[in-house]
This record gives C-alpha cells, sequence and structure tokens, in this order.
C-alpha cells in the first residue's frame, strides 16, 4: 500500500445553505481497510457522498487513480470502478435478489463468475436469488448491498455504516467478509461500530466539524485510549 488511490484536497460541501465540509484533505491507499470515523453529523456520509458525486464539491478536489473526478457524474465515476454502498443500502425492494445483482453492473456486462463470488462470500443470496429483496430480513439486504457492490471487479469501494441495526452474529460473520473482499479491492469505510472497525481497519481517519481531526494507522488510535477519548469521547476498549 504504497501508492495512494484516492486523494481530497480541500474539498467543501455545501448542502442548501448548510456548509457542511469545511476543507476535507484525506489520502487512502491503495489496497485494505481505511475508516472514516466521527461524532454523528461530523460529515462521515457527506464525504462519501461527495467522492460519488451524488453531492458536488464546492471547493477542492478529488482525485481518483491520479484522475480529477471533482465534477464528474455518478455514472462515470462507477465505470472508472467505484461503487458505493449507502446507509440504506439502496436495494430495489421490488426486484428479486438476482434482479437487483444485474442491474448493479456499471458497464452492462454481467459476469457469471462474479455472481458466484458472491454467492460463494453471501450463501444466503444465492438461496434466496428468486425472491424480492424486500422480504429479506435486514441482515440479507445489507449481504445484498454489499454483493451488489462486487458484482465487477472495483478499484475502491465506499461503505457507509454497513453493520447499523445488525445483530452481533452477522457483525463476527462481515469480519471475514470484509477481509476476504478487501484482497481483491480498497474500502473506504464509515462505521460506528468500532470493534468492527479496529478489526479491520489499516488506517484510520477522524472527521470532525467537516474536517479532519486526525489520521494514521488504525492500531496506533486503538493502542491510545486518551487519543480516543480526545477525538470520540470515548474508549474504543469500550466497545472491544
Amino acid at each position: 500500500m504504497t501508492e495512494h488511490l484516492l486523494r481530497l484536497d480541500d474539498v467543501r460541501t455545501d448542502i442548501g445553505h448548510y456548509h457542511i465540509l469545511h476543507g476535507v484533505s484525506l489520502v487512502i491507499p491503495e489496497g485494505g481497510v481505511h475508516v472514516l470515523l466521527g461524532r454523528n453529523g461530523a460529515g462521515k456520509t457527506t464525504t462519501l457522498r461527495t467522492i460519488m458525486g451524488l453531492w458536488r464539491a464546492a471547493r477542492g478536489a478529488i482525485i481518483f487513480d491520479n484522475r480529477d473526478i471533482t465534477g464528474s457524474h455518478t455514472a462515470d465515476i462507477a465505470r472508472l470502478g467505484v461503487a458505493y454502498v449507502p446507509e440504506n443500502m439502496g436495494i430495489f425492494s421490488t426486484l428479486t435478489v438476482l434482479e437487483n445483482l444485474r442491474l448493479a453492473t456499471a458497464t452492462g456486462a454481467f459476469n457469471n463468475e462474479r455472481l458466484d463470488r458472491a454467492y460463494d462470500l453471501f450463501p444466503a443470496i444465492r438461496q434466496f436469488r428468486d425472491k424480492r429483496a424486500g422480504t429479506l430480513s435486514g441482515g440479507q439486504k445489507q449481504m445484498l448491498a454489499i454483493a451488489r457492490a462486487i458484482i465487477e471487479r472495483r478499484r475502491l469501494i465506499l461503505i457507509d455504516e454497513p453493520t447499523k441495526g445488525l445483530s452481533p452474529a452477522i457483525i463476527r460473520a462481515m469480519i471475514g467478509v470484509f477481509r476476504e473482499i478487501a484482497l481483491e479491492t480498497t474500502i473506504l469505510l464509515v462505521e460506528q461500530n468500532f470493534l468492527f472497525a479496529r478489526s479491520l481497519g489499516d488506517s484510520v481517519a477522524v472527521i470532525d466539524d467537516g474536517r479532519i481531526a486526525h489520521s494514521g494507522a488504525m492500531a496506533s488510535l486503538a493502542a491510545d485510549s486518551g487519543l480516543q477519548t480526545r477525538l470520540l469521547s470515548l474508549s474504543l476498549d469500550a466497545h472491544g
């Protein structure tokens, strides 16, 4: 992980009259899992949505794979190999599981080998492939949302709070799945479950009031309870 895949330079994002990001600068190396932490309302989701082109940066630059994508449309960013799993999962409830997976291809070319890869990672998705997605449990819907993100090979996957509302057993299973996915792509993860984040993260950035307050190795933050308390008003040890 010597080269950066994604770089944000002084990115500022406004939503209506509200200034959400006040100058986010962030470097994401290629490979592994990189975690974005912060209190509620700090700007985590806005950062992901701005990278994906769903919200436009008012200032600054977003560089992906040495290409300036700051003003690019979401579909064009997806075709460059970026996938986004939103907090609300973004699945189509009235379509079947398989139909959801087929619709997730950014290039329009469906690959059965990638489908088998998704089924291997999420056996429940194979089992329920002909069921309407809206009938799945919360955990199964999250599995489907992540499976949609890997139905093509991606350079980068942006994932927003994948463990929210899930049972501890499903969260533990997700750790292994994310480690498998990270062997073939780079993950930028927004997460509130600190045990999950600590188990997976190679690097971590903490956002506070629309700015990056800290960045470094996850192991360093996990070992420093004082820094955890200062940045997040809690200790990771209390969640581990």
